[in-house]
């Protein structure tokens, strides 16, 4: 059975393309009202539209959530204009990848701000709104480079890896304010935001080694997020979903 989110309301920040856009897209169809984040109003504007077209209810909102500033007044702007919030996906991210000796201070803080520091931020602001007799769901998505790396991504895995530390530590506190707290894990996932960093022979290469025979896609995420969101994962909490075909922990 579908999940049932109708009532819900929900924040999904980056939502305006890949991932972050796929999951408020499946958690407006699953009933919930999502409010979608990103810095780029034309993005916010058409993903809101599509979830409307297909019937579903959401609401722009646009702020930049690379400061704590930002991701917590995104946060109250939902709470604000859906009544509650029950639902946050800290899904943004800005990501460049550079071998050791090339990495720069202000991409690694320009990642810091977006993929990590906005992450506890917005767990911060969540626990305030959050109704502590109802509860609610936060969802990190982190990335399988939390757990197998490679050469080039030393920042983008510290970050990863530091996501679910964050994870965990917020499900311990919050767990007494009925709030539950989980990561997803991807592979590569061809999206807008990734391409720039994929090529078809690595790609390849991806396929070749992955159980299932195939790259994950953004639906195949979502899906993954929206179940810990749901009460179907009501005894679920600081845990890691990997979602990645099977290619982190098996040797082809």
């Amino acid at each position: 059975m579908a999940q049932d989110l109708a009532g819900r309301v929900a924040l999904v920040t980056g939502a305006g393309a890949g991932i972050g856009r796929a999951t408020a897209r499946l958690l407006a169809a699953r009933g919930a009202t999502v409010g979608v984040n990103d810095l780029k109003q034309e993005l916010v504007d058409e993903a809101v539209a599509g979830i409307t077209a297909e019937g579903g209810k959401a609401f722009p909102v646009v702020q930049n959530v690379a400061t704590r500033e930002g991701i917590g007044q995104a946060v109250r702007q939902a709470a604000e204009q859906g009544s509650r919030l029950d639902i946050l996906v800290n899904n943004a991210a800005w990501v460049r990848y550079q071998s050791v000796l090339e990495i720069q201070p202000d991409t690694l803080e320009r990642m810091l701000d977006i993929g990590f520091k906005a992450v506890i931020w917005g767990i911060q602001a969540a626990a305030e709104v959050m109704d502590p007799e109802r509860g609610g769901a936060i969802v990190n998505v982190a990335s399988t480079a939390a757990l197998k790396s490679a050469p080039s991504s030393m920042v983008y895995s510290g970050i990863k890896s530091g996501v679910l530390g964050v994870t965990r530590a917020a499900a311990a506190e919050l767990g007494a304010r009925r709030i539950r707290v989980n990561a997803v894990c991807p592979s590569a996932v061809p999206t807008e935001g990734t391409q720039r960093n994929r090529n078809a022979e690595r790609d390849a290469r991806r396929v070749a080694s992955t159980p299932m025979g195939r790259l994950g896609t953004v639906d195949d995420i979502a899906d993954a997020i929206v179940f810990l969101a749901s009460d179907e994962a009501r005894f679920i909490t600081a845990q890691a979903l990997v979602v990645d075909g099977g290619i982190t922990f098996t040797t082809l």
